[in-house]
C-alpha cells in the first residue's frame, strides 16, 4: 500500500470485516488520529463460509446498504483519503471478488484484499502506534480468522494467520463448544514459538475480545470505562473466560453494552483466549483498540513521523486547540525540565513523558465554570483520546490536573485515585502544584518562565525572580509555593535578584 502525502485534511479506514463493516473517519493522517466518525454494520460477512463457501446473501445486501451510506458520509466529511480493506471472508469466498468489484463500484476506490500474514502486520503497527513500547504477543480475533504476532518495543515478527475466528469457529464446530475446543488447541498447538509470552502480555485487539474486557471490567466496578489500555492479570482473565463459556450472559453487568449479534460469539472468543493464556503463560492482558485501521495510517507515515511519541502530540494537539498562548506549554516543560534536574536527576524516561504531558494539557479547563474547572480538567484528560497511556497513567495525569487548579484540599476526592498508590498520589498532587506556581507567575503567557527559574537549593523549594519582575511576588505566589514544598517535604523561598 503506497505511502500518502501528509495533509491536515481527514482521512478514513472502510473494514470490511468477517463479522462487521465498519468506517472509522480520523481527524488528519499524524501520529495521533482521533477518530471522528465511527459507524459498524455488523453484516455477518463471514457467517455460513466455512459451509458454503460463499459470502451470506442477506449479510450482502446488507453490507452493500452500509457501504452506501459510508460513500455519502465520507462525501459529507470531506475525505481526502479513503483506504478500503477486506479481510478473511472476502478472501475466502467463491462470491468475494464479484462483492468486491461491487464495493470498489460504489466506493469509487480500490479494495485491498488482506492476506492473513499482511493483517497480523498491520494489526501489529496498530498496536506500536497506539501503546507506548509494546511487548508481548499480539493478537487479533475477528469474525473468521485469528492474527498472532511478536511485538517487542516498536519492532514487529512474523505473524501467522489462523481459522479461529469467532463465526469461522462456531460453524466449523457445528455450535458445539467441546468440539471447538478441541479445533482451538488442534490449532494452537502447531503454533511454534507462543512460550515467547511468557510472563509478558498478550495484547487483545478485535471486537470480540474487547467486549470480553467491557464486562470484565463492568464484573469488578472497575473505576475507568477505557476499553484502551486496559489491563488486568492473565489469571483473572482465564477464570472469567471459563465463566463465559458456560453461555449464561442475562445477569452480567453491563451485558446490555454488548451488540446482540456479538453475544452468540463470546463464548467461542473466550475459549480460544483461556487456551491462548495457558500456552503462552503470559503474565498480563492488555486491550489495544489500536489494530488494522490505525496500522494502516502508521504505515503511511515517514519514519521520522512513526518515531514521535503519539502521547506527547496528541497532549500537544490538545494544547493547540485549548490553550490561551500553546507557546507556553513549552517554555512550562523546559521550567519543570531545569526543576527536576535539581530536584529529582535521576527521574526515568516514563516519568519524564507523563510530565510533559501534564505540562502540555494543562489548560484544557481554562474556560470552565472556575467552580468546576479541577473537575472539568482531571474529567477530560482521564477521558481524552489519548494513546501510548495506561490507566495508572491516566488517573496521575487527571490527579495532576486537579492539583493544578484546586491545590491540596480535603473538601474534594481527586478521581480515579482508587488506581494509584498514595505515593502515586503525592506526586501527583505536587506535580500539579508546582504547575499552578507556574500559572500564578506567568498568567499562562509565554515569555515569563524561561526567566523566572524554580529550583531546589539546599533542601529548600526557591522561586526566582528577576527585578522586572519583582512585583509578581505577594502572599498568593507564597502560599502556593508552599504548599507546594510542603508537599516535597521541605521549606521555602522566593528569591529576588538584585
Amino acid at each position: 500500500m503506497p505511502r500518502s502525502a501528509i495533509s491536515q485534511r481527514p482521512v478514513a479506514v472502510i473494514d470490511i470485516g468477517s463479522n462487521s463493516v465498519r468506517l472509522v473517519a480520523y481527524d488528519r493522517l499524524g501520529r495521533a488520529p482521533v477518530p471522528m466518525f465511527n459507524e459498524k454494520s455488523l453484516c455477518g460477512l463471514g457467517r455460513d463460509v466455512a459451509i458454503t463457501g460463499l459470502l451470506p446473501a442477506d449479510g450482502l445486501v446488507q453490507a452493500i446498504d452500509a457501504l452506501k451510506r459510508f460513500r455519502v458520509l465520507c462525501d459529507l466529511m470531506k475525505i481526502e483519503r479513503l483506504f478500503v480493506l477486506a479481510t478473511a471472508a472476502a478472501r475466502r469466498a467463491t462470491n468475494g471478488p464479484a462483492f468486491i468489484a461491487r464495493v470498489e463500484a460504489i466506493l469509487g476506490e480500490p479494495v485491498s484484499i488482506l492476506t492473513g500474514m499482511e493483517e497480523a502486520r498491520l494489526a501489529a503497527l496498530g498496536v506500536v502506534a497506539g501503546l507506548h513500547h509494546p511487548a508481548g504477543l499480539a493478537g487479533d480475533l475477528g469474525g473468521g480468522s485469528l492474527e498472532l504476532i511478536d511485538v517487542t518495543d516498536g519492532i514487529v515478527g512474523q505473524g501467522v494467520s489462523l481459522e479461529l475466528g469467532g463465526l469461522s469457529l462456531r460453524d466449523a464446530s457445528g455450535k458445539n463448544l467441546k468440539k471447538a475446543a478441541k479445533i482451538v488447541a488442534e490449532t494452537l498447538s502447531g503454533v511454534p514459538n507462543l512460550e515467547r509470552a511468557c510472563g509478558r502480555d498478550i495484547i487483545a485487539i478485535g471486537g470480540t475480545w474487547r467486549a470480553i474486557a467491557r464486562l470484565h471490567m463492568a464484573k469488578g466496578a472497575y473505576p475507568l470505562n477505557v476499553l484502551h489500555g486496559y489491563t488486568a492479570s492473565t489469571r483473572s482473565i482465564a477464570e472469567f473466560c471459563r465463566e463465559l463459556q458456560k453461555g449464561d450472559y442475562d445477569q452480567l453487568p453491563a451485558i446490555g453494552e454488548i451488540a446482540r449479534e456479538r453475544r452468540p460469539l463470546l463464548a467461542y472468543g473466550a475459549l480460544v483466549l483461556e487456551d491462548l493464556i495457558a500456552r503462552t503463560g503470559a503474565a498480563r492482558f492488555v486491550v489495544s483498540t489500536s489494530g488494522v485501521r490505525e496500522g494502516v495510517l502508521y504505515s503511511q507515515l515517514p519514519a521520522a513521523l512513526q518515531r514521535q511519541d503519539p502521547l506527547i502530540a496528541a497532549a500537544r494537539a490538545l494544547s493547540d486547540l485549548h490553550a490561551r498562548a500553546p507557546a507556553h506549554a513549552d517554555e512550562l516543560i523546559a521550567w519543570t525540565d531545569d526543576f527536576t534536574r535539581s530536584a529529582f536527576p535521576g527521574e526515568d524516561e516514563a516519568t519524564r513523558r507523563i510530565r510533559h504531558a501534564a505540562c502540555l494539557v494543562s489548560e484544557v479547563a481554562w474556560r470552565a465554570n472556575p467552580d468546576y474547572r479541577a473537575e472539568e480538567a482531571a474529567r477530560m484528560v482521564a477521558f481524552a483520546a489519548l494513546p501510548a497511556i495506561d490507566h495508572r497513567e491516566r488517573a496521575f495525569l487527571a490527579g495532576v490536573q486537579y492539583a493544578r487548579y484546586e491545590g491540596v484540599t480535603e473538601n474534594a476526592v481527586p478521581p480515579l485515585r482508587s488506581l494509584l498508590n498514595a505515593q502515586e498520589i503525592d506526586a501527583a498532587r505536587a506535580l500539579g502544584c508546582l504547575i499552578r506556581v507556574a500559572y500564578n507567575i506567568s498568567a499562562g503567557q509565554p515569555g515569563v518562565l524561561p526567566r523566572t527559574p524554580i529550583r531546589v537549593e539546599n533542601g529548600r523549594l526557591v522561586q526566582i525572580l528577576p527585578p522586572a519582575f519583582a512585583d509578581l511576588s505577594n502572599e498568593r505566589l507564597a502560599g502556593r509555593l508552599k504548599q507546594t514544598a510542603k508537599l516535597m517535604g521541605m521549606g521555602h523561598e522566593v528569591r529576588i535578584l538584585d
